[in-house]
């Protein structure tokens, strides 16, 4: 599997229309790549919460209608990072979507853990409540986003329902970098996952940085590839395979005794 991992500036300064043009040149760029990842919310900018309502749209709106087309373009999956999406309700979700190489969504996942420190999402939007495993040329796959990296029963369930590699677009802060780097490995290393991992870069609304270092991380927690803190591309080839494999050889997870049983239910025993 070619990965190319698309780090995306958002300026407030610019437009979410001119940004999808300009990224829609990044995107070109990754041509031959099976997957490309975007990071969460690089079209309107994660941190110009003010603009959330106004640029709410559904996967029939303008960024998933262009991730179709791209990805029909490449031949490729396409993970769009995320949107906010309107549901029929008017409800608001932080919402990623995988485009698989036809042009058809595949998985879409709304973010469960809604951020509220120093930040307005938890305030804005609406928590998903529900975990899905996407069947892909790839395997396995599902998707978390930013803030649920510090949440390992979110992955160990998405483990417990097939998952084997998982997809995470990011808006985290350069200020919290090496909590970054430490938790997308200690996620890829415990629940035995080829994780894959596209952070936003640059400075957004509110004088926020993004913190970049994108990276794909196999499941012994080897770095196959990093990014840096600029804009643009970052290629890794990896085997999906080898997930299988390492679980093989070291079953942690066949090894598990939990849920311990209650005091109650040993006495039983």
């Amino acid at each position: 599997m070619k990965i190319a991992l698309v780090q995306v500036a958002s300026p407030p300064e610019e437009s979410p229309g001119a940004r999808r043009s300009r990224v829609a040149e990044m995107v070109a760029a990754a041509r031959g790549s099976d997957l490309v990842v975007l990071p969460e919310l690089w079209a309107v900018g994660y941190f110009a919460f003010d603009s959330y309502a106004e640029q709410a749209e559904t996967p029939a709106g303008p960024t998933v209608t262009a991730g179709r087309e791209w990805a029909r373009e490449l031949g490729a999956h396409v993970h769009l990072g995320s949107i906010v999406e309107r549901d029929s309700r008017g409800a608001l979700f932080n919402t990623a979507v995988l485009i698989a190489p036809d042009g058809a969504i595949v998985h879409t996942y709304r973010k469960v853990h809604v951020f509220g420190y120093a930040s307005r999402e938890a305030e804005l939007l609406t928590p998903g409540d529900a975990l899905e495993v996407a069947d892909t040329a790839f395997g396995p796959l599902a998707a978390t986003t930013c803030y649920d990296l510090r949440f390992p029963e979110l992955w160990r369930d998405l483990v417990d329902r097939g998952a084997k590699s998982v997809i995470v677009p990011a808006a985290w802060p350069a200020a919290r970098r090496e909590h970054w780097r430490l938790l997308t490995a200690c996620r890829a290393i415990e629940e035995q996952v080829l994780l894959i991992a596209c952070n936003a870069v640059g400075v957004q609304a509110g004088g926020v940085e993004l913190g970049g270092h994108s990276r794909v991380v196999d499941p012994w927690g080897n770095v196959l590839a990093e990014a840096g803190t600029e804009e643009g591309l970052t290629f890794c080839e990896t085997d999906p395979a080898m997930v299988d494999t390492v679980r093989a050889e070291f079953p942690v997870l066949a090894d598990r005794r939990w849920p311990m049983p209650s005091p109650e239910q040993a006495m039983r025993k």
